[in-house]
């Protein structure tokens, strides 16, 4: 069924999934889980008031054979360093749950994750947060700027944890404003910013610790055919660096800028076949 992308890119596997099966007992929308911001940008992650929250801090989840709704079933998956994959799939066939398990912020109820060839499944909370602030960056629909923050705050954000200096994350944050055509609105906060300026800032933001894997859910949703073009590009830009970019789309002529498109059905991989890039 899988159909790779073009030859030169099939380097080392950056993201090996074997035997995916996630279960939940209740059903909400990704960016409605319990500690998603906090696990982008901090320590661990977040306690809801009450909770049930499990192992790494993450919601319990049934056992396989305890009921409860599956979302993903049976996914075996790899891709390699330097793709750009698009998932595809109607709304609730799975496709950002899958994305949200390879970005760490969430775990499978079974099977087996490797991120960069290591298995990830018995990491602590500051284990995972390590690896997604040093591996991993993520662009979604919803932008997740701090409103009270500016453009450039924001953009420094994931390097709180770093080892660099105020003053080497504030010239890298300014380096990647440039890049994404935004010198002009470093001390803009997000309410002062278009939707398409905002992504471009989660855009920078995601770049700042230099990441493996961009993982995008949808980052043109909210934005106009144009925007939505701009972003595109700039997507394909940083490909083109090197860094393997993986990216959640109902938007056809958004999958067609990717080299590899994944369709999602039910919680199963339904087909994956390469293109070129439009």
């Amino acid at each position: 069924m899988t159909t790779q992308a073009s030859a030169e890119s099939l380097t080392e596997p950056v993201v090996e999934l074997s035997g995916i099966r996630k279960v939940f007992r209740q059903i909400l929308a990704p960016e409605e889980r319990p500690g998603v911001f906090a696990r982008l940008f901090g320590r661990g992650a977040a306690q809801p008031a009450g909770g049930d929250e499990g192992r790494n801090g993450r919601q319990n989840e049934p056992d396989p054979g305890e009921g409860g709704v599956e979302v993903l079933s049976g996914i075996n998956l790899t891709i390699r360093s330097g793709e750009f994959v698009a998932l595809q799939g109607t709304s609730g066939s799975g496709k950002s749950t899958l994305l949200h398990l390879m970005g760490l912020l969430d775990s499978p109820t079974a099977g087996t994750y490797k991120l960069l060839g290591r298995d990830v499944s018995g990491l602590s909370d500051d284990g995972l947060s390590a690896l997604r602030n040093t591996v991993l960056g993520f662009v979604f629909q919803s932008f997740y700027l701090v409103p009270y923050a500016t453009a450039l705050e924001n953009v420094m954000l994931p390097g709180m944890y770093s080892d660099l200096s105020q003053a080497e994350l504030r010239a890298r944050a300014l380096e990647l404003l440039k890049k994404v055509g935004l010198a002009d609105r470093v001390n803009f906060r997000p309410a002062n910013l278009s939707g398409g300026q905002q992504q471009r800032v989660a855009m920078a933001r995601a770049l700042l610790n230099q990441p493996r894997l961009i993982l995008a859910d949808e980052p043109t949703g909210q934005l106009d055919s144009a925007t939505s073009a701009e972003i595109m590009r700039l997507f394909t830009q940083v490909n083109e660096t090197g860094t393997t970019i993986v990216l959640v789309t109902h938007d056809e002529a958004v999958a067609a800028k990717a080299r590899r498109v994944i369709r999602i059905a039910d919680g199963r991989l339904q087909s994956d076949t390469a293109a070129a890039r439009a």
